[in-house]
């Protein structure tokens, strides 16, 4: 049985309850989009997840690269490196596949 069947999304098809989410609806997400989840897709959605817990809300993407830079340098700190992971953006595919609810506010791109 596909778990995502059962889980409430809006009509972007963002989760409506993060604590809904895991791995298994992390792949089936990815599907949608066409992507094979690798160990790079998921440093960012384990820092996204985390860092949700901690906060109870999205890191914007200059967080999550500040972040990235002191712990993985900067090769891996860029907004290149990010979409060449995520095409469709930080806010509407990685947050999507990480579980989040749809982001309201457009800087989380910036």
């Amino acid at each position: 049985m596909n778990k995502v069947i059962g889980i409430n999304k809006d009509s972007d098809g963002f989760l409506l309850d993060p604590s809904d989410w895991d791995h298994e609806i992390a792949t089936m997400l990815a599907k949608e989009f066409n992507v094979i989840l690798t160990d790079e897709h998921w440093g960012v959605i384990k820092y996204i997840r985390s860092y949700f817990d901690i906060h109870q809300k999205v890191p914007e993407l200059r967080e999550l690269l500040k972040n990235f830079k002191q712990k993985h340098g900067e090769n891996k700190s860029t907004r290149k490196y990010i979409y060449m992971l995520f095409p469709y953006g930080y806010g509407q595919q990685a947050c999507k596949i990480s579980g989040m609810r749809q982001p309201k506010k457009l800087w989380l791109d910036l």
